[in-house]
């Protein structure tokens, strides 16, 4: 069975519904600011260096990380909403918050790697959005990705 190189679960602050796995050098430190609808359903936006990930909670959340030899198995009806998305990196991937700090780096081979972002219990929140049963899963490998796929799909509000 296919296992992770390396793996790290965290409870990450997703201030503006979001959080970022990116290459801190290929980013400059600079996260996108023009969103669209279509980035605000699809959860993910994409720019060079950069993957934000759209949590449905602007509170703590928690997210598991993986980094991986090879594609990773997965049962996609498991999960409410997954996207898969490329990121080149010089050899660092790293996850930073909105308005925080970094939380983990991974060194890496250099390429261009996927991302794979994986949602579930999404349907599993207080009425005021600040508590809930929502988990996040990213898995990194080594393989192109030629850009954004939307695999399943969550409706936005």
């Amino acid at each position: 069975m296919n296992a992770p190189r390396h793996r790290c679960r965290l409870e990450i602050f997703a201030d503006y519904f979001q959080f970022y796995v990116w290459d801190p050098q290929k980013s400059q430190g600079q996260a996108p600011e023009s969103w669209s609808e279509q980035d605000i359903a699809n959860r993910v936006k994409i720019t060079p260096g950069v993957v934000v990930i759209c949590p449905v909670r602007n509170m703590k959340v928690p997210v598991e990380i993986g980094i991986w030899a090879s594609e990773p198995q997965v049962v996609f009806n498991l999960w409410q909403h997954v996207v898969e998305v490329p990121l080149t990196t010089d050899g660092i991937i790293e996850v930073h918050e909105c308005t925080g700090g970094s939380l983990a780096a991974f060194t890496v081979d250099p390429g261009t790697y996927t991302v794979r972002a994986l949602f579930r219990g999404l349907d599993k929140l207080s009425e005021d959005g600040l508590e809930g049963d929502d988990f996040y899963e990213i898995q990194i490998w080594n393989s192109p990705c030629t850009g954004l796929k939307v695999i399943r799909q969550w409706p936005t509000k």
